[in-house]
């Protein structure tokens, strides 16, 4: 079995954690994992980890997002998408020139307040276990960063577009949260990732095209790539050593490929060793 990553297209009504399921049943592995959950009304990039590139899910999962989006304005829905039950609805005319100036509020560095029905841990729980119950707690904001909203279309009273995201947004909360701040209601209807990091949807596969052949393998994650000429033995053993390089995670070669280091402030570590 080879080590290294499947870019699949994720199809609605899937959970991660089904589609994962999927593909460990294909490739007879146990050792398998994603970077980051797509509800289950998502589709679109989800990068899975196979073999040994399991160790690359927490530096994957820190990749940017990009998604297209649509939601519908004048309801509201307490999971923030409208798989939920509805809580609330009303009548709305969306103010164009008022649309465009607000979703120019939302791009940049700000915080933002993760949903109840959220896969995060509070005290041990999952969130939407205490939502399911009807339990709400304080959840902390968190430090996101918006870089773009695109391709902005209002048809009567939906909106779709595209955006481009750091890690940890929820698209859902961005939903509402530019309803908000036009003074209404809203709910997400549909969303696809289109890209995570630097794997895009035009290279996923679907879950039935899963085989050994489709892995990218772990070599090709990253780009750049370092010669271990000397001090290998304490690099393998897990010693850092120094190297005049700038930060960031290289392939490892000595005659042949021998896995992933990361340079912080000129010293190498090793991160994956095959």
């Amino acid at each position: 079995m080879l080590d290294g990553l499947l870019v699949i297209d994720k199809p609605q009504g899937c959970t991660s954690h089904d589609a994962v399921g999927k593909c460990r049943k294909l490739l007879n592995t146990k050792k398998i994992g994603h970077t980051g959950t797509l509800d289950p009304l998502a589709t679109g990039v989800m990068v899975v980890c196979v073999g040994k590139a399991t160790k690359l899910s927490d530096m994957l999962m820190c990749d940017d997002k990009i998604y297209e989006v649509t939601m519908q304005f004048g309801i509201q829905t307490d999971t923030a998408d409208i798989t939920g039950n509805v809580l609330k609805s009303e009548d709305i005319n969306i103010d164009r020139e008022l649309l465009q100036e607000v979703l120019k509020y939302f791009i940049g560095k700000q915080e933002q307040v993760p949903p109840m029905y959220s896969a995060i841990k509070q005290d041990g729980k999952k969130l939407y276990e205490l939502a399911r119950k009807g339990i709400e707690v304080e959840r902390k904001a968190r430090e996101i960063e918006i870089f773009s909203i695109d391709s902005v279309l209002l048809r009567g009273n939906e909106l779709c577009f595209t955006t481009h995201v750091s890690k940890g947004t929820y698209i859902r909360v961005l939903c509402e949260d530019i309803a908000k701040k036009i003074g209404t209601i809203a709910t997400m209807t549909s969303l696809r990732r289109i890209q995570s990091g630097c794997y895009t949807i035009d290279e996923a596969i679907s879950l039935d095209e899963v085989s050994e052949e489709k892995i990218i393998p772990i070599e090709k994650v990253f780009d750049k790539k370092i010669m271990i000429e000397k001090d290998l033995d304490k690099l393998l053993n897990g010693m850092k050593i120094r190297v005049e390089q700038p930060d960031g995670y290289y392939n490892l070669y000595t005659d042949h490929y021998i896995g992933i280091g990361k340079i912080e402030n000129n010293f190498l570590k090793r991160e994956i060793i095959l």
